[in-house]
């Protein structure tokens, strides 16, 4: 008698030395999730967050025609019951990660599947990528964390345009406006994703990590008190800026070279 074949798991969770990839693996539906998929991404990230040698989590979507296209709208009643969770209806959305996050972006980047990407700290995405809020269309309102993290990233007018219209923006344009970090060629997108996160983990981390918790706390605050929550980090990263300082005054990375691999971890 043969064995059961085993279920396929909707979220792959790999290590890659420093880096913690998620994979959104539903390739046959554009990789939309369903309930037990927000599920399984939310113990995914758990778990990077929970590794402490896990440097920086890259996401990104199985097969190459999509990041995702947000709730799989034909199980949407799976996903009902969590309109209300603490992490957010699609897994994560309401939380915050404490650790770098990139977003790598291959075909449809839609609806939710944009509010994952806006989740994350930056995005990668192919020449071919196209990108919306389109659950405009269907009625569906933007409750993983849309209304709130375009305008911080795009501004409020293009936010705006965005979010009412729900119109789908190509690469191109989401790279003019801000909405992408950087533009790659088809099928690149995972590699450059990786590279950027393996350079992240190599920085001094006390220094990286703190200057992202500054700019995260800071925002919506009047200006004098981001300058404290900046200054606070003064103390608690210095000998490694002291350390840092030494290398540079050594010669290493005069004139903008690059550092020697692995020289700046700590």
């Amino acid at each position: 008698m043969s064995e059961p074949t085993a279920e396929p798991q909707p979220i792959r969770y790999e290590r890659r030395e420093s880096t913690a990839l998620i994979t959104i693996d539903r390739p046959d539906r554009r990789n939309a999730i369903d309930g037990p998929t927000a599920v399984a991404l939310h113990e995914a990230f758990m778990r990077f967050e929970s590794e402490p040698d896990a440097r920086v989590l890259v996401l990104t979507g199985g097969g190459e025609q999509a990041f995702c296209a947000g709730a799989d709208l034909k199980a949407i009643e799976t996903l009902g019951g969590r309109l209300d969770s603490a992490e957010g209806p699609l897994g994560i959305t309401r939380l915050q990660a404490s650790k770098p996050t990139i977003a790598a972006i291959s075909g449809y980047c839609l609806a939710g599947g944009l509010e994952l990407a806006l989740w994350c700290d930056l995005r990668v995405a192919t020449e071919g990528a196209m990108l919306g809020l389109t659950e405009r269309r269907f009625g569906v309102p933007l409750i993983d964390g849309g209304t709130q993290r375009l305008p911080r990233i795009v501004g409020l007018g293009r936010a705006l345009e965005l979010i009412l219209t729900g119109r789908m923006v190509s690469a191109s344009e989401a790279l003019s406006i801000g909405l992408v970090s950087e533009l790659v060629a088809d099928g690149e997108h995972l590699v450059r994703a990786l590279e950027l996160a393996s350079q992240l983990a190599s920085f001094p981390q006390l220094a990286l990590l703190a200057d992202r918790r500054a700019v995260f706390t800071g925002l919506g605050t009047p200006l004098a008190r981001g300058l404290e929550l900046e200054a606070d980090s003064g103390p608690e990263t210095f000998q490694e800026a002291v350390r840092g300082a030494a290398r540079f005054a050594a010669g290493e990375g005069r004139g903008g070279a690059p550092v020697a691999a692995g020289a700046a971890r700590s």
